[in-house]
């Protein structure tokens, strides 16, 4: 019979022994990517993340895992939550400390709950739940799990979904201008401007992954994701020591953008690659400048991912305007498992009244697509 374990570090479990429960194929869930979290800065309890993953063990065998924090707010989830704490507030309960299974500061689809197979996944949510109640936590939350996690989740588990916008080549386009191609001729036209006008302001790119960045380019990168989080007011999770950390034990996942002037970085995107799928996670630029947005964050992604034969690109959460640049809407999910009877039922209605928006939102916009019909 499986043994469950909480887990305060995973510096407490080989990295072997946690790489062994998923295929590798998704970047986010590798140990060296959430350990190198813990280890250099990135979660603190004062930000309301506190380590607490679920281990399922055979003797020492480790056989099903979830990555997973005790949260004290709902900061870098990505799913919001905001007016269930803000309903429990007003009936005199307590929301935080929840328990939520998810990838810190990342809106990535992908496996959630780590196993060999179907059983031990089943496993996992049953033993967070039961572990939710006795421990007084209001709520237990799995964000952006994948396919194969869904199964595991029985009718007491709330179902909510969002829209994100992703690239996909399914029609086989080998080069940029075949891309362009299958849009329609505004659409077509405004991307073409779009690159020109950085073109003319004399930028140029320079893509480097982990083993060909330089000290240099790390440390830029990083000021233009700092600059980025000083525009909006909001505290940069991400440490340089972490960037280092990612270039050197994941060096094939890390690619960084940077857009070159005058053989200076001016802006920068980072990405990390994975299986068939380039993600983007952060950006940033010391200066402003027309299309500059546009062709680091998403132009030389997308012909990134067709020199390299990738077939996604996932550019993060949000963001209409993405839609004319050729990314369309996908649906993601989540599930919540709530404590309180009272609350489950009534946010089951909610969960439900919400999705129904959430797809007709999305089938509007697919209907405006800027593919050509026949495209």
């Amino acid at each position: 019979m499986a043994t469950a374990r909480i887990v305060e570090s995973l510096a407490e479990i080989p990295a072997g022994a946690w790489d062994a429960l998923h295929d590798g194929r998704n970047p986010f869930i590798t140990h060296a990517f959430l350990s190198g979290l813990e280890q250099h800065g990135c979660l603190r309890e004062r930000w309301g993340w506190t380590p607490r993953h679920l281990t399922l063990w055979e003797g020492d065998d480790l056989i099903a895992a979830a990555p997973a924090y005790l949260k004290e707010n709902s900061h870098g989830e990505f799913v919001f939550d905001h007016a269930w704490a803000h309903a429990y507030a007003q009936h005199g309960l307590d929301y935080f400390p929840k328990w939520l299974c998810a990838v810190p500061y990342s809106p990535v689809t992908g496996p959630r709950l780590l196993a060999r197979d179907g059983s031990h996944r089943r496993a996992l949510a049953d033993v967070m739940t039961g572990l939710c109640e006795r421990n007084g936590l209001s709520s237990v939350h799995v964000n952006f799990h994948d396919d194969e996690d869904e199964a595991a989740f029985d009718d007491e588990w709330l179902a909510r979904i969002d829209v994100q916008y992703h690239w996909r080549n399914d029609r086989g386009w080998k080069s940029f201008d075949d891309y362009l191609a299958a849009f329609d001729h505004k659409h077509r036209k405004n991307i073409r401007q779009e690159r020109a006008k950085a073109a003319r302001a004399g930028i140029g790119f320079r893509i480097v992954d982990g083993a060909q960045a330089t000290e240099e380019d790390l440390a830029a990168m990083h000021g233009f994701y700092l600059e980025t989080f000083a525009a909006y007011g909001n505290h940069p999770a991400l440490t340089l020591e972490f960037l280092q950390h990612l270039a050197a034990t994941m060096p094939s996942a890390l690619v960084l953008f940077l857009a070159m002037r005058d053989g200076q970085p001016i802006a920068g995107a980072l990405c990390l690659r994975g299986g068939d799928t380039l993600y983007g996670r952060y950006w940033g630029a010391s200066e402003t400048l027309p299309g500059l947005h546009f062709e680091t964050c998403y132009y030389q992604g997308v012909e990134y991912c067709l020199r390299h034969g990738l077939t996604r690109f996932e550019p993060g959460a949000q963001g209409e305007h993405k839609l004319a640049r050729g990314f369309m809407p996908a649906i993601v999910r989540s599930r919540h498992w709530i404590a309180h009877e009272g609350f489950r039922a009534a946010l089951k209605i909610w969960c439900a009244q919400e999705s129904a928006s959430i797809r007709q939102y999305a089938a509007t916009l697919s209907a405006h697509s800027p593919f050509k019909a026949s495209a």
